[in-house]
């Protein structure tokens, strides 16, 4: 992510990439229609000359009551099927419990055995306010279950370069599925106004190889 980039992170997960792309497709149709209305408008204003056929045509209305239809249509469609991939979970291979708390999250690998710690705001951090003193490790290329809830208020965890934002509800379990097909280390955070100290529970997630993952595993204390 560079100073003054305008576009969204670099995808991290396949949903990601079509979420770029679905807002690349909206972004091309809109500037197509505003290019057309200016240019409409400008001609407008330059034609002095006047034509009953224009100010009163029901062939015109017709057109431009159909064609914003077929617009409209060509925009919800991909929109509709993108949601449902979102929302589709397709075998998970591993499951995480993620707990909100005031002002920290805790993680539980519940396919493992005594695998549950808490990640706390590291106060010494080169990217401040991101990192944490214990990240989330996840295996590359696998499909994951994350699972959502809160100890007390709402907050939401969300990881930006993979398409997440899923708020944590106190009593209520939400769902959804990730598939990090990039390694590297991902941050976020809390995206819910949780309390006073709402903009110090950081994310951070750490991406690495299936037998690194098995190593970390293996090796937890």
């Amino acid at each position: 992510m560079d100073w003054l980039k305008f576009s969204f992170y670099d995808s991290a997960s396949p949903i990601m990439e079509q979420l770029i792309m679905f807002h690349d497709y909206s972004m091309l149709i809109i500037s197509t229609i505003l290019s057309m209305v200016f240019f409409m408008m400008l001609k407008m204003i330059q034609n002095k000359m006047t034509s009953n056929s224009i100010l009163e045509n029901q062939m015109i209305e017709l057109i431009w009551t159909l064609i914003p239809t077929f617009i409209l249509s060509l925009i919800a469609l991909p929109s509709l099927h993108l949601l449902y991939l979102m929302d589709e979970l397709f075998n998970p291979l591993l499951t995480i419990k993620i707990l909100g708390h005031q002002w920290y999250w805790s993680y539980e690998y519940n396919d493992f055995n005594s695998i549950e710690f808490d990640s706390y705001l590291s106060p010494q951090s080169t990217f401040r306010l991101l990192e944490v003193d214990n990240t989330t490790p996840m295996p590359l290329n696998c499909q994951i279950r994350l699972i959502t809830s809160s100890y007390d208020v709402l907050h939401a965890w969300t990881i930006p370069a993979m398409g997440l934002k899923m708020d944590a509800t106190p009593g209520r379990l939400n769902q959804m599925s990730l598939f990090p097909n990039r390694t590297g280390m991902f941050f976020g955070q809390c995206s819910e106004i949780c309390g006073a100290n709402h903009s110090f529970m950081p994310i951070s997630v750490d991406v690495i190889p299936m037998n690194f993952f098995i190593s970390w595993v293996k090796n937890f204390n």
